[in-house]
């Protein structure tokens, strides 16, 4: 069974263990999303930022998502940091 259809039928108590399942999960989870870009299969990604007042939902083509975590790989990070650091360079180059 794929880890995307163990994540499927699962249900956490709370955020922490959601996050650390996924961290648990990680190298399994990227190795099946690579698996599908190389196969054609993989389908737009949506990153979601919360803060205390809002939610913003950003949807990412799957070869955005692949270049960004064959980037983050290559970085040595973990892809959540790394988009985490595209958008606040882009931000800060933006105005500073």
């Amino acid at each position: 069974m794929a880890i995307s259809d163990e994540l499927k039928r699962m249900t956490f108590k709370n955020r922490a263990e959601e996050a650390a399942w996924y961290e648990a999960n990680e190298g399994a989870l990227a190795e099946e999303f690579e698996k599908a870009t190389a196969d054609g299969k993989a389908r737009p990604a949506m990153i979601v930022i919360r803060d205390a007042a809002s939610v913003a939902k950003i949807r990412l083509s799957a070869r955005d998502v692949a270049k960004a975590r064959a980037q983050a790989d290559c970085s040595g990070v973990s892809f959540e940091a790394y988009v985490k650091a595209l958008i606040h360079e882009a931000l800060e180059k933006a105005h500073g």
